[in-house]
């Protein structure tokens, strides 16, 4: 038997390969698919099953893709619906895969649908615990963002939750491995730890919701404590998963047309395509194509893109380091962004070259921040998350969290020049990019961000605060 953990940084997002005697089944698959099918073709495998433990919200699933180009069965939890051709399985329902087996139990509380799956070994013993986004390490799932389609609150669903890891989780044996769907960073809960795997019994002692002794009371207060609102996409993002899209291989297609500076011009302003700029935030910053946005390949990329682009079926026109444009495509289209139309060939040089309009923002070193707030002139803006803020921040900034710019941009004044820094310098670049594209022109940026602000030992600094959540 072998079990193979998938994991994707940018989403932190565990998708899992497991292969027993010539059987092979993928957990909640990313959207490019041909990854899986290689790693099954190398161990001489089929690809029997594609296991999802519910409708993610985060990202776009590649089931639907897996399933046609391997034959494989999709398999939903009970109560699942969607539009597609998928096995729903009932709860306890068991698979064979080689000479292992994958047990369904049915763990509502995330979602109404959402599922682990069970492994045991060819003696029978459990072994595995793919738990989705019912337990992370760490944590829980958030029990917020399925109310509508399930048509109860937050506090039903967090306490269906709690009876979910009750009555089927927390009975299993303690060294059982826990392989949940998230890691850190992912907005799918509140409080995840950097490790991605561990064992459920070292979760019993350290999890803060699977504590022995809590009541189902104090579990919802808890888990329901220092949720923010989930990013704008998340219900796209589930739409789409729940019934269908686009194969991968047209979306890349679509998206890696190499267009001449003066096509990439012509389609920019014949479509209304945004322009994404993926290069380093202060590559960037030295010169761009006026009115595009910078959101950088090497950072969050995939979240940010979901959280600050309103329209999942906005056209987007890119700009790339050469010979990186296959990824960004893959990388927008993990999120639903389906609709790239094109890339600038031979990157922002080729544009420079052309003698075309090139913009900048300016850049200073928190060193120049100090001497210029020394003169009492210095707007400060902070566009770290509300919980970072809280924490610890500059004394007299004010913040303005870059996920909420589209809803809270009218409170900024044209006619003030505004410093603007987040922790180190890839989210300040998208909030004063995205705000120049909309006629903002007195955004300055800080380098290096707090990191580099506190490092100098020239601001006065907030008492730092544990925060009560990483949302």
């Amino acid at each position: 038997m072998k079990i193979e953990q998938i994991y994707t940084g940018c989403l932190a997002q565990g998708a899992y390969y497991i292969e027993s005697n010539g059987e092979a089944a993928i957990i909640d698959p990313l959207r490019e698919v041909q990854p899986y099918i290689e790693k099954a073709k190398n161990d001489n495998a089929k690809i029997k099953y594609v296991f999802e433990t519910h409708f993610h919200a985060d990202f776009v699933s590649g089931h639907i893709d897996l399933a046609q180009k391997t034959g494989g069965s999709i398999v939903y939890g009970p109560t699942a619906t969607p539009d597609f051709d998928a096995i729903i399985a009932k709860d306890n329902q068991e698979f064979k895969l080689g000479d292992v087996t994958i047990k369904v139990l049915h763990t509502p509380g995330h979602t109404m649908e959402s599922t682990c799956y069970l492994l045991s070994d060819n003696t029978g013993k459990n072994v595995g615990l793919f738990s989705g986004d019912t337990l992370f390490i760490g944590d829980v799932g958030r029990p917020d963002l399925a109310q509508k389609a399930a048509h109860m609150t937050q506090e039903e669903l967090a306490g269906t939750l709690f009876e979910s890891l009750r009555n089927k989780v927390m009975p299993l044996a303690d060294d059982i491995i826990v392989y949940p769907a998230h890691g850190a960073g992912s907005a799918c809960g509140k409080n995840m730890s950097k490790e991605t795997t561990d064992t459920l019994g070292h979760q019993k002692e350290t999890n803060y919701a699977l504590r022995a002794d809590m009541t189902k009371e104090e579990f919802v207060k808890e888990v329901t404590t220092g949720l923010m609102p989930p990013p704008a996409y998340f219900p796209l993002n589930v739409m789409m998963n729940k019934k269908g899209y686009d194969s991968i291989d047209t979306v890349l297609e679509r998206g890696q047309q190499a267009l001449s500076p003066e096509a990439f011009e012509a389609a920019a302003n014949e479509t209304g395509a945004l322009v994404l700029d993926t290069r380093d935030p202060q590559v960037f910053a030295k010169g761009f194509i006026p009115n595009s946005i910078n959101i950088g390949i090497d950072g969050n990329f995939a979240p940010w893109v979901g959280a600050l682009i309103p329209d999942i079926k906005q056209q987007i026109l890119i700009v790339a380091e050469p010979g990186r444009e296959k990824e960004v495509v893959t990388r927008l289209s993990r999120v639903g962004y389906d609709y790239a139309i094109g890339f600038l060939k031979n990157g922002f040089d080729a544009w420079k070259t052309a003698g075309k309009e090139i913009a900048t923002i300016k850049s200073i070193t928190a060193e120049e921040l100090a001497d210029i707030q020394k003169s009492g002139e210095a707007n400060i803006l902070d566009v770290r998350k509300m919980s970072e803020f809280g924490s610890e921040h500059i004394i007299g900034a004010e913040n303005m969290p870059l996920d909420t710019i589209n809803d809270n941009m009218q409170s900024i004044d044209k006619n003030k020049t505004y410093y603007v820094h987040c922790a180190g310098g890839y989210r300040s670049m998208i909030f004063a990019s995205t705000l120049k594209a909309r006629g903002f022109d007195n955004l300055i940026d800080v380098k290096g961000g707090f990191t580099a602000i506190k490092g100098t030992g020239l601001f006065s600094v907030s008492d730092y605060v544990c925060p009560t959540t990483l949302l």
